[in-house]
């Protein structure tokens, strides 16, 4: 058993003799570092996986140093082998606490937020910008250095693929064990249980150790046990990418009702029409430090600005400006199905150009082109300027897609489309929002309707309704 997390099984043998092979089996080793750093967690676990073995329990002296080391030290260690050196550095280096050293940096610095209950906000941004730290801080994973974190309410965390799972034991001994990490009482899990399993659909692979599961089947469990937790402040990073869609489709539904049922949603994802569609608000981190706290669409577009190449290398034309604006006007970058998005480029001729064409392109993420058209196909005038002149492009397009991410090119062709004078095809990224309805790209604005036993004649019958709707 380690040392420090399970000390007490080893100190203190009881007096009513400890199953320890069992319990050596069922909660040690291997375990992703989650909620592990500190002895009480470990207490609800072997409570949870065996009540009888804790009669009379009673604490250790290491765990007691470990404890403690760990309040000195700001903060927590898998084994007294690293928290004994990291308390001998605090007591007798100059340097205080909280000063960076030599090759160390902040992971997150000045980091505010608040959420009510109810409230649900994603944190967004590049890999290295500090959203798993975040999540663990509020997990409990880890201790701030400065400042503090406190969660209110029962705390369920989806944070690491397989995380508090141990690979030789069954799905079925692991719904136990990692319910207990989470914090419910083995009755609790016990009267969950069946939920539970129905909701990973691996009835089928319950009595095989999890070490055989892939990884979708990993995420599967995982999810199921956190959501069956009934918690109060859900927080979830980016591990549902894994599952099929159809799991997906279940675990975005189930979160959905979690925040219609006051539930705090904390949610972690690269996968921006997700957090759209699923979250009111959203944390935009860059290195650590906050960018932009407040409204999702907004942060969605600052978080797009990152990456947006503006490719001024051309010596033909230079971009002055650029804006994305919904129908009436205002600036966005995600829009629902269906609604208007207009283009507007503004450039400059750095030499002579005569009856160019300007164009732009719809391409999903992985350069699938969707849509392009040309100034040229809808109106006779063609760009055609001096050095030093401008001219601005106006493209306005009805959005019917799906909710995913797609990039927005732009580019100017000669003539007779020889050669490009400029091109870009990632100027702008557009970002859709779904209901999921439906699947596929394109959105067709579907309805559906579903009825039983003979049609009266007065009453419109399925297929004429329909008609009419589209």
């Amino acid at each position: 058993v380690r040392v420090g997390e399970f000390a007490w099984s080893r100190m203190e043998p009881a007096e009513g003799q400890y199953d320890l092979d069992w319990l050596d089996r069922a909660i040690t080793a291997q375990i992703h570092p989650l909620p592990f750093g500190t002895v009480h967690q470990a207490d609800r676990v072997a409570h949870a996986i065996h009540a009888d073995h804790l009669a009379g329990q009673r604490r250790g002296m290491i765990e007691i140093v470990f404890r403690a080391g760990a309040d000195f030290a700001g903060e927590r260690h898998d084994s007294l082998r690293d928290l004994v050196p990291s308390v001998a550095r605090r007591l007798f280096s100059r340097q205080k606490a909280v000063e960076v050293k030599s090759k160390e940096f902040w992971a997150l610095r000045d980091v505010s937020f608040d959420l009510e209950r109810g409230d649900s906000i994603a944190i967004i941004g590049p890999n290295g910008s500090g959203k798993s730290t975040t999540l663990k801080l509020l997990s409990r994973i880890l201790r701030p250095d400065r400042g503090s974190v406190q969660v209110n309410g029962r705390t369920g965390a989806l944070i690491e693929l397989g995380a508090g799972f141990h690979p030789d034991l069954t799905g079925r001994e692991n719904i136990y064990l990692n319910g207990a990490i989470l914090g419910l009482k083995r009755a609790e899990i016990t009267r969950k249980f069946d939920a539970i399993v129905a909701f990973s659909e691996l009835q089928d692979f319950l009595d095989l150790p999890v070490k055989r599961y892939s990884s979708g089947m990993y995420a599967r469990l995982g999810f199921s046990v956190a959501a069956h937790m009934e918690p109060e402040v859900l927080i979830v990073d980016e591990v549902l990418s894994v599952g099929d869609y159809h799991f997906q489709e279940k675990c975005f539904a189930k979160m959905r009702e979690f925040s219609r049922n006051g539930t705090t949603l904390v949610f972690v994802s690269h996968n921006l029409a997700a957090v759209s569609t699923l979250c009111k608000s959203a944390l935009l981190l860059k290195q650590g430090e906050t960018v932009y706290q407040g409204d999702v669409h907004t942060a969605v577009s600052k978080y797009y600005s990152f990456y947006e190449e503006n490719n001024n290398s051309s010596r033909d034309v230079e971009i002055t400006d650029m804006r994305l604006t919904d129908g009436e006007g205002r600036s966005r970058e995600v829009f629902d199905p269906g609604d208007v998005a207009i283009l507007n480029v503004t450039f400059k001729a750095l030499t002579n150009i005569s009856r160019a064409h300007a164009c732009v392109y719809i391409q999903t993420r992985d350069g699938l082109s969707l849509f392009d058209t040309a100034t040229s196909r809808h109106t006779d005038a063609r760009v055609t300027l001096s050095a030093g002149e401008s001219a601005t492009a106006v493209f306005r397009v009805r959005l019917n897609l799906r909710g995913d991410v797609f990039r927005l090119g732009f580019s100017i062709s000669s003539e007779f489309d020889e050669y490009f004078l400029y091109c870009n095809m990632s100027v702008k990224q557009l970002v859709m929002t779904g209901d999921r309805k439906a699947n596929g790209i394109v959105h067709f604005d579907p309805k559906a309707d579903l009825r039983f036993g003979k049609i009266s004649a007065g009453e419109e019958d399925l297929s004429g309704a329909l008609m009419e709707r589209a």
